[in-house]
């Protein structure tokens, strides 16, 4: 992860300066975090996470649930809480699909992204069909997920990505 937290050093907009702004040195203006909540049955994968991210980009995460069931109830009583979706496709109970396919539904304005150990090109495919932004692999594609929480903070575009 050291190369993620490279780019997000690297990728922080100067603040306003010029003789035009008097007081100023180019110096960063602390961007709004990330408001980010995370569905993830692994205790141990969902505490390494929020620490990471926390960590590398500029994420506050703000509700985490290990199953479908759960998720649905924190999305019906904090509609738009959340800047961004973080979904487990495999959960203790239902399915990060049915995530996905509720948030799509209801017009969830968050940006919702799958991170699964089964990101195969059928499963990217099906995720965005049903309203994922992003599919990353667990096991080779957190660097990925950091960039992409830092170009959100950063108000950068966050296009799609091809299905791989």
């Amino acid at each position: 992860m050291t190369a993620a937290a490279g780019i997000l050093a690297s990728s922080r907009p100067a603040g306003p300066s010029g003789p035009d702004t008097p007081g100023t040195n180019d110096v960063a203006l602390p961007m709004p975090p990330v408001k980010t909540f995370i569905v993830e049955d692994s205790p141990l994968i969902r505490d390494n996470l929020i620490a990471a991210l926390e960590e590398l980009a500029e994420v506050k995460v703000i509700g985490a649930v290990g199953d479908e069931s759960a998720a649905l109830d924190w999305m019906a009583r904090a509609p738009a809480a959340c800047d961004l979706m973080i979904i487990d496709i495999f959960l203790k109970s239902g399915s990060g699909l049915g995530v996905l396919r509720a948030a799509s539904q209801a017009g969830w304005p968050a940006k919702r992204v799958v991170l699964t150990n089964y990101a195969t090109t059928d499963m990217r495919r099906r995720c965005t069909e049903l309203g994922a932004d992003r599919v990353f692999d667990k096991s080779h594609e957190i660097d990925d997920l950091v960039a992409y929480c830092g170009q959100l903070a950063d108000g950068a575009p966050t296009g799609p990505a091809a299905l791989g």
